[in-house]
């Protein structure tokens, strides 16, 4: 039997943060013995057949093992016979409504993950897609703005409290959170902030665990940050807790994850249409038209992923916003990206827009607003 390096494959990271799926990597030259007791403790119903560079030479189901004693292969026979050499694969990058299609158009309940290089490098099971696991990593959302543009309703009321769809803000961000297996929660608070924690408590309600960070003054963004003392092992999430979105914030960190970014940052592409024809010059000589251009330009979206290791940048209670963190970063060549958006996409922050998400928001969905921001 050859040599089968499992330390080489597992330096390749997975899209998932559920890291099973190495529990079913098998020599590709196994015995059907082998392989069936690999299905039976792996629990992911598929065994996936490797090389000894971990690339993926096929797959195996209960399904085929049962085929192929039907045929009367016994325990001892390799794989090769029933190996499913051209399985459905699918790269890290995929998003999780692409993976879900493909699953779901081929009737299969298992997707192998595999790089460039056809190394297995994850695996997507259908039943966590439909209903997905608990996530490890924390999501800190940013409460404590006075709201000022929204005025007079923010007067007696935190922004994030103001309802939409009988609902306040922060608990549809909360409630999206949750449903993609996010448990702990950090609020960062100020301005009434005391209304915010007698509405949400410790989070038992929402079955999810709330903390708070107290400002006492303004502190920007990021540096509502520095107040996080019991730092997490894990890449977080930052919100703003006027924000609105169809975004994964699960996909997020994954993409993050995929690209060995320091810090992330959602951006939107913003179109806007120069109302009057262009006049191109050089000096007095005039060198072209253009009529009504339209200018593209990527924006915050106030959505953002951050390592740990990012707070390092922060000093106890000093204001900074988040594009000077993400500066500070850079400075010190680490990473930053931009994780691009397409999803529907809304900032409350003005009156206009807290009517916009009365018309189209309800309470359970946020796609109605595709379309309309």
């Amino acid at each position: 039997m050859s040599q089968f390096n499992v330390t080489e494959i597992m330096t390749y990271h997975t899209p998932a943060t559920d890291h099973r799926w190495r529990q079913a990597l098998l020599p590709e030259n196994s015995s059907l013995e082998q392989t069936i007791r690999n299905l039976d403790q792996n629990a992911l119903q598929i065994a996936l057949l490797v090389t000894d560079q971990g690339r993926l030479a096929g797959t195996i189901t209960d399904g085929d093992i049962r085929r192929g004693l039907l045929r009367g292969l016994d325990l001892r026979s390799p794989v090769d016979s029933v190996l499913n050499r051209n399985p459905i694969v699918v790269p890290p990058e995929l998003t999780r409504e692409a993976v879900l299609e493909i699953m779901r158009a081929n009737s299969i309940q298992q997707l192998p993950v595999v790089d460039q290089a056809r190394r297995v490098v994850g695996l997507h099971l259908l039943d966590e897609l439909i209903t997905p696991g608990e996530r490890p990593n924390t999501m800190i959302i940013m409460a404590g703005g006075k709201g000022t543009r929204l005025r007079p309703l923010t007067e007696n009321c935190p922004k994030p409290l103001l309802p939409v769809a009988d609902k306040p803000m922060l608990e549809h961000i909360i409630e999206r959170a949750r449903s993609e297996g996010f448990k702990y929660f950090v609020i960062s608070i100020h301005y009434l902030g005391h209304m915010i924690e007698d509405y949400f408590g410790d989070g038992s309600r929402w079955q999810v665990k709330i903390d708070y960070l107290r400002e006492e003054a303004p502190l920007g963004t990021a540096g509502a940050l520095s107040l996080y003392q019991d730092r997490p092992n894990a890449p977080f999430i930052v919100t703003n807790g006027d924000v609105l979105t169809d975004i994964r914030y699960g996909e997020m960190i994954d993409f993050h994850l995929q690209h060995g970014a320091s810090a992330t940052m959602a951006v939107r592409l913003h179109e806007w249409q120069n109302p009057f024809g262009v006049v191109n010059v050089k000096g007095l000589d005039i060198v072209g038209f253009e009529e009504k251009p339209v200018s593209r330009s990527n924006v915050n979206a106030g959505v953002y992923v951050l390592n740990p290791e990012a707070l390092n940048e922060l000093k106890l209670g000093e204001y900074c916003d988040m594009p000077s963190l993400f500066t500070r970063l850079c400075d010190r060549n680490q990473r930053t990206i931009v994780y691009p958006i397409h999803e529907a996409w809304l900032d409350v922050g003005r009156k206009d827009d807290f009517e916009k998400a009365q018309v189209t928001l309800s309470s359970t969905q946020l796609h109605k607003l595709r379309g309309e921001v």
